[in-house]
């Protein structure tokens, strides 16, 4: 059969909206569909947020833990859907979250991709169609005991953790990188400047042992910003209430969390509060916007120190990596601004703009270490 053929193949799946064709080579379902058809907005894809879809897998697979240690599952299901989160959890399927990031219904559409997929998963493990939800329900059994409200922003704060690792080791090899020119640079004599005005002598390696030290103050900053990401709320279901939740669910489901990740995950205090409070996105976007405004100020002091009059046209080299870097750094900034909006967006008992703040923190992130490799290697 040609590939053309075999991505025409589709399966009918129906809600409550009615029925729809899904390709029959897809692990998602008519959730998702209605999703992509719902929120054609931008061309960030949950697929190309890695850390993000894994926070999804580990809060699942919490999830299904509490569940089955509760009698809400079966040996069978519990045992499907734990392998399918776990091999979501090594980047296997992940093609098959192709929602927007951007999207209404406070994240809705990004937790029914992950609860189709692994419903498919699982069913495919148990020996059954992709489709036959009688089997296991990507309602019923995967987001058994949870809603969208505390299964999506629990993820959210999993995968910004992971994210948070990943950037701290990035800008600990920036730093170290400044700090081996600062010793390289020892006995290389220069002009300090103030408004850009010759002032005293100083060295050039005291100028790169200073942009290692300020960055170097801001690590600590960062991680305390980062560690408000290990308060999930699972177990508050829709507003906080645990309505829908077993007694106990919460505590089992938080202790599953902390065992799968390694990670000092806790129980948010006040799982009402915690349900509508996006602040922590807040916190972390702004110590990224702290460091990019010393990387634009670092990367403009580069840019100023390779200009003057010894360069000719035809052999002039143009400092365009501090350049890019810079770009960067305004678009950290302008990320930063927008996700205080959207915290200031919260309503009642849900914020339903976490998609665009979630979206603006992963972005940030990965431009920032894309940006600290790039002026350390070149």
């Amino acid at each position: 059969m040609s590939m053309e053929k075999e991505q025409k193949k589709t399966r009918t799946e129906c809600d409550l909206l009615g029925c729809v064709e899904v390709p029959e080579n897809v692990l998602y379902g008519v959730q998702t569909m209605r999703g992509l058809e719902n929120f054609p907005i931008s061309k960030f894809r949950l697929c190309e947020y890695p850390l993000f879809i894994r926070g999804l897998a580990i809060v699942k697979l919490g999830a299904a833990v509490a569940n089955h240690d509760m009698g809400l599952l079966s040996d069978e299901l519990f045992n499907a859907i734990s392998q399918a989160c776990r091999e979501i959890m090594e980047g296997k399927f992940h093609e098959f979250f192709p929602v927007d990031m951007i999207q209404g219904g406070a994240g809705t559409t990004t937790n029914m991709n992950a609860n189709e997929v692994i419903a498919n998963r699982a069913l495919e493990i148990m020996g059954h169609a992709r489709g036959e939800y009688q089997y296991c329900s990507p309602n019923d059994h995967v987001n058994c005991s949870q809603s969208t409200n505390d299964a999506y922003p629990s993820a959210i704060h999993l995968g910004l953790y992971a994210t948070h690792l990943e950037l701290r080791k990035h800008l600990m090899e920036l730093i170290a990188s400044f700090a081996r020119k600062g010793e390289e640079f020892a006995n290389v004599l220069k002009m300090g400047r103030t408004q850009l005005q010759d002032a005293v002598p100083m060295t050039l390696g005291q100028t790169f042992h200073g942009f290692a030290s300020v960055l170097q103050g801001e690590v600590e900053n960062l991680d305390h910003a980062a560690s408000e990401f290990l308060s999930i709320n699972m177990g508050a279901t829709a507003i906080g209430t645990g309505i829908c939740a077993e007694p106990g669910y919460a505590e089992r489901c938080t202790a599953a969390i902390r065992e799968i990740t390694g990670w000092d995950v806790k129980q948010a205090e006040d799982l009402v509060g915690a349900t509508s409070d996006t602040v922590c996105m807040v916190g972390y976007s702004s110590a990224m916007k702290r460091i990019a405004s010393k990387m634009n100020k670092i990367c403009n002091d580069l840019r100023l120190l390779s200009s003057g009059p010894r360069s000719i046209m035809p052999g002039k080299v143009n400092p365009v990596i501090p350049e890019v870097m810079n770009q960067i750094a305004f678009k950290v900034i302008g990320n930063e601004l927008c996700v205080t909006m959207a915290d200031e967006a919260a309503q009642m008992e849900l914020n339903a703009m976490e998609p665009v703040m979630a979206q603006c923190c992963f972005e940030s992130a990965e431009l920032l270490v894309n940006g600290f490799d790039t002026l350390r290697i070149r």
